[in-house]
């Protein structure tokens, strides 16, 4: 079973950049798609984007298309989530998530990171 940590959140103005890291433990890592998903309180969990385990088609939500990328490097065991052109509205606590299949839908992933707070200042 792997394991997740988020890392790089943090305080941004709009328009700034900030890059987001997954770190996974276990050997198992490069067999998962991975996906990136964000929560503001109040609301359901909403998908970002997400990456197949052979690096292919990357597919992203469209409130982030254009200014995220997705990105892994299966021998770091490590995902990537590149923010630019931060808006306000992308304020939230941003989870990593690992899933067997190809997938969009939250519960459809198997394993979850804590969660890093990213927050963007207008």
């Amino acid at each position: 079973q792997v394991q997740l940590v988020e890392f790089g959140g943090g305080l941004v103005q709009a328009g700034g950049s900030l890059r987001l890291s997954c770190a996974a433990s276990g050997r198992t890592f490069s067999y998962y798609h991975m996906g990136w998903f964000r929560q503001v309180p109040g609301k359901e969990r909403e998908f970002v984007a997400r990456i197949s385990w052979t690096y292919d088609s990357p597919y992203y939500s469209d409130s982030v298309k254009g200014r995220f990328t997705i990105s892994r490097d299966n021998a770091k065991n490590t995902v990537y989530l590149q923010m630019n052109s931060l808006k306000p509205e992308d304020t939230a606590v941003y989870y990593c998530a690992a899933a067997k299949s190809y997938v969009t839908a939250p519960n459809r992933y198997d394993v979850w990171g804590q969660g890093t707070q990213v927050t963007v200042s207008s």
